[in-house]
């Protein structure tokens, strides 16, 4: 089974990743930290490291490797911006995790160590590099939210109500796939469906 789980900057995208992971007995790989590890060999900031990828595609493109590697191993789940985008072919659910601003704000700020106006400046330019770079690099936006499953507001409810709606897709998703009827989860709207059915 192949889980994807996107979202913007301090939306809880690699926590749930791992929550999800550890209750389904998955991997758990971040395409963030890949990057971040690029980032790390190249000796470089990861501010100016997506500048250089905005430039050089190459970069976005070894991540998208190492990641598509990961997930033809099976049994993952994997979270990162492009996730869903990269495995859409043959990941089994994609997830998408928003929150308003001010709370990824303060996630991130608390995370880094950094003030609120940090994290928002910080945010507010790697989002902007970012945008142009899949637009550029993929063609794409990542404002295109039609490929996911499940699209959910983290800050709606605690984190052990959000891992819970989370799972609850999940299993859905797996049973599915275990009827071999992979066809009634590739349309997210057929997909969203039967979560309400399920529920």
């Amino acid at each position: 089974m192949i889980v994807t789980v996107s979202g913007p900057h301090g939306s809880g995208k690699s926590t749930y990743a791992a929550k999800l992971a550890g209750s389904l007995a998955l991997r758990h790989v971040s395409a963030g930290m890949l990057f971040r590890k690029l980032a790390e060999e190249r000796k470089v900031s990861l501010e100016k490291f997506q500048e250089v990828a905005a430039a050089d595609p190459s970069i976005d493109r070894l991540v998208d490797e190492r990641t598509m590697l990961e997930a033809e191993s099976g049994d993952v789940v994997v979270d990162g911006q492009l996730a869903g985008w990269v495995l859409k072919e043959i990941s089994d659910l994609r997830i998408l995790l928003t929150a308003p601003l001010v709370v990824r704000l303060e996630r991130i700020a608390a995370r880094d160590r950094i003030s609120l106006e940090e994290a928002r400046r910080q945010t507010l330019h790697r989002e902007a590099v970012q945008a142009e770079r899949y637009r550029k690099h993929y063609g794409f936006s990542v404002d295109d939210l039609s490929i996911y499953h499940l699209i959910l507001d983290m800050s709606f409810g605690s984190i052990e109500d959000t891992a819970k709606i989370l799972l609850a897709a999940a299993l859905t998703a797996k049973n599915a796939k275990t009827r071999k009827t992979p066809e009634r989860i590739q349309d997210p709207s057929l997909f969203q469906q039967q979560l309400i059915d399920h529920n």
